[in-house]
């Protein structure tokens, strides 16, 4: 456990970047009708995205469709390159919770003509998350139950057991292509249920008895 980073508490600060999932929950892809992916499909995110709670979600005016996903965070504890599934999760420093908000008015449209996701996925405030959770405070990071309402209305509620691609299978999947190093994020994907929201709404959401979050929205 020592060759762990003793520092990913500070992967808000200290990350290089943010490696998304996208349709990586079973449900999610009966929902939309879609096969299934035979190997994860990945975006990247800056970091100049995140946001700390306190903080207020901003909606960019140039959007006029911005929608919520609950999901799992992981953070890297360690340079990782080429790893096997079997090794990967020594590379694991811990986790936290986040929301990986997204712009589907433009995503809609660049994945019609093929153009890259980053400015539906990539804007300022699109990526919440909490604060840094351990490695050993989650037993089992396929078996938590996440939730999100708006408003107190439930929206979101799946469970990491139902997702397509595990964390071991993402880590060494991208570590084939890019080197992972300390404090990066991984976003391992949302469950069926996101969903467009505004200036104005309260969102909350959780992740077993590990985390919750609220924000409040407000445009541009």
């Amino acid at each position: 456990m020592a060759c762990r980073d003793q520092n990913a508490a500070n992967f808000l600060n200290e990350g290089k970047k943010i490696v998304g999932v996208a349709l990586n929950y079973m449900d999610v892809v009966k929902a939309r009708n879609v096969p299934v992916p035979t190997e994860p499909l990945v975006f990247l995110k800056p970091t100049s995205s995140y946001l700390q709670e306190g903080q207020p979600i901003v909606l960019p005016k140039v959007f006029t469709k911005v929608a919520y996903e609950v999901e799992l965070g992981v953070v890297i504890g360690k340079t990782c390159k080429n790893v096997s599934k079997a090794d990967a999760m020594s590379y694991v420093a811990g986790y936290c919770l986040a929301l990986d908000l997204t712009a589907q008015c433009n995503l809609g449209a660049a994945r019609a003509a093929g153009h890259p996701w980053t400015l539906g996925k990539g804007f300022d405030t699109s990526t919440p998350v909490s604060n840094f959770i351990p490695f050993d405070q989650v037993k089992d990071p396929h078996n938590l139950p996440l939730w999100l309402t708006v408003n107190g209305v439930v929206k979101q509620k799946g469970c990491t057991g139902d997702l397509i691609f595990k964390v071991p299978d993402i880590i060494s999947y991208v570590s084939k292509y890019m080197t992972l190093e300390p404090n990066d994020l991984i976003l391992t994907g949302t469950p069926n249920g996101s969903d467009a929201f505004k200036a104005g709404d309260v969102i909350e959401c959780g992740m077993a008895e590990l985390a919750k979050l609220t924000f409040q929205v407000c445009g541009e």
